[in-house]
């Protein structure tokens, strides 16, 4: 259970899609029989019309225990962790500093955890239409894509016995996004400027959700 409170809770299921969308690699964290956990870093993606809360799919090397502990525990839940921007917030840049000293240093963030039982997949057409899907969606930004269809057909299918699918039908999503809500307008709007000031792509996105946050009062 993920310590949650109430004013750092994010329900919005268009707000955690983006998140999961924007920042795919994923902690997943498998349990296994023996009562210890398996932890591994997944891309995944995102179908959101498929279920109810929608389903990940990605996939795991094949040497990878991982797959073969869903197996032996088919019943377990799984969590994937999405993280997004993260800042540390120095105390400093808060106007109620100076005026009464009763203010610490925190670190915002947001993330966002999937829960689902987990299951494999290993039919070579899926995992084709799947890592052309990953394919598609990651090299869109390139000046030259890179496309499956650009290696010689033999080292695909090679390439694809090396892996085994992964889909995780989402049964609960949990976001938290820790961005300044328990300080005051004042104090929200001096983290902003602190963040900005970093002059970071990274500080910048958070600078953004504070102010978000900020305007939400």
């Amino acid at each position: 259970m993920t310590y949650l409170p109430k004013h750092f809770e994010e329900t919005d299921t268009t707000t955690l899609h983006a998140l999961v969308r924007a920042h795919p690699l994923a902690t997943w964290v498998v349990p296994q029989t023996d009562g210890d956990l398996l932890v591994n870093h997944i891309p995944f993606l995102l179908d959101a019309e498929r279920g109810p809360h929608g389903t990940l799919v990605g996939h795991v090397a094949r040497a990878n225990p991982v797959w073969r502990a869903l197996s032996e525990a088919a019943a377990a839940t799984t969590v994937a962790v999405f993280q997004g921007p993260e800042a540390y917030i120095s105390p400093s840049w808060y106007p109620s500093k100076p005026a009464t000293g009763k203010v610490v240093p925190t670190w915002n963030y947001a993330v966002v955890h999937a829960h689902g039982t987990a299951r494999i997949f290993d039919d070579r057409a899926q995992l084709l239409a799947l890592v052309t899907r990953l394919t598609v969606l990651h090299e869109a930004q390139q000046v030259q894509p890179w496309q499956v269809a650009d290696a010689p057909a033999d080292y695909i299918e090679t390439m694809l016995g090396a892996i085994v699918g992964i889909e995780i039908p989402v049964q609960r999503w949990v976001g938290k996004w820790k961005v300044s809500q328990n300080r005051t307008r004042q104090d929200q709007l001096g983290a902003v400027a602190g963040l900005q000031a970093k002059g970071r792509a990274e500080m910048d996105a958070m600078a953004a959700l504070v102010q978000r946050a900020a305007d939400a009062q």
